[in-house]
């Protein structure tokens, strides 16, 4: 059986110093995730998902509270999780071979075996025949296919990933997010993922977490109740369709809320 704790964000709160006043990103966030869970965030812009993230990753310090995985704490410590963000952020004078298979090497893993790892991966995602091209000779999807599979390989059970599609057309998004779904599954990683896009969580997602505007706390927990493997034609199900305009409608009266104070 899953274990209900097995990440555990504990009454977290998180302040900033700006020019000698305190700005508040993030207050009083709690919830759990089971092991194997794909969990989407949602939050109107500026709502403290990154800053979320950053405490996650153990490269920011609560202000206030604790996160554990199995248990164990992980603020101040980071290397625990893998983290993506919609920048791909590959090493420009690495090939894509060996931007991917980096993590296995720092860990000691052979050139050898860190590549024959990666290679059915890199085939299942469409860089075959680019494993030793430069970040700079390749697209901005490809090169996000690339950052992708660094992630899932980082050897980490927990990822993050914070908006990684965001800024890829509509149908290179699409692939991407069949891709990292169809693999999300079988290599049985808790994922917590960062975006804006709606239909783009519920396609995703078993859970939904609504995040207030600044500073964030937690608003709403939604199940996503459609069968896997999904299809975009199911976002037009009736019930999916609802279930999408009481999260909008929950997001806009948050946006408008705000907007009013």
């Amino acid at each position: 059986m899953p274990d209900l704790s097995y990440l555990r964000v504990q009454a977290v709160t998180r302040a900033f110093d700006s020019g000698g006043s305190t700005v508040t990103a993030i207050r009083d966030v709690s919830f759990d995730v089971k092991r194997g869970t794909f969990l989407s965030i949602l939050g109107p812009s500026g709502c403290g998902k990154s800053t979320l993230f950053n405490l996650i990753a153990g490269l920011l310090t609560p202000t206030a509270g604790d996160i554990t995985i199995s248990g164990q704490s992980v603020v101040n410590r980071p290397g625990q999780v893998g983290y993506m963000l919609q920048k791909d952020l590959l090493l420009p004078w690495r090939t894509i071979m060996d931007n991917i298979t980096l993590a296995q090497r720092l860990k000691g893993v052979s050139r050898a075996q860190a590549r024959a790892m990666a290679q059915p991966l890199i085939r299942r995602c469409g860089l075959q025949g680019f494993e030793e091209y430069r970040p700079s000779q390749l697209s901005g999807g490809m090169r996000q296919r690339a950052a992708l599979l660094r992630t899932l390989l980082t050897g980490q059970e927990v990822l993050l990933l914070d908006e990684p599609f965001g800024a890829l057309d509509a149908i290179t998004r699409l692939q991407l997010q069949l891709l990292l779904t169809d693999v999300w599954q079988e290599m049985s990683k808790t994922i917590l993922f960062v975006t804006h896009d709606v239909d783009e969580a519920l396609l995703l997602s078993d859970e939904i977490l609504l995040l207030s505007a600044r500073p964030g706390r937690v608003l709403h927990r939604f199940t996503v109740d459609m069968p896997r493997p999904r299809t975009p034609a199911m976002l037009a199900e009736p019930a999916v369709a609802a279930q999408k305009a009481a999260l909008m409608d929950l997001l806009w009266k948050e946006v408008s809320s705000h907007d009013e104070t």
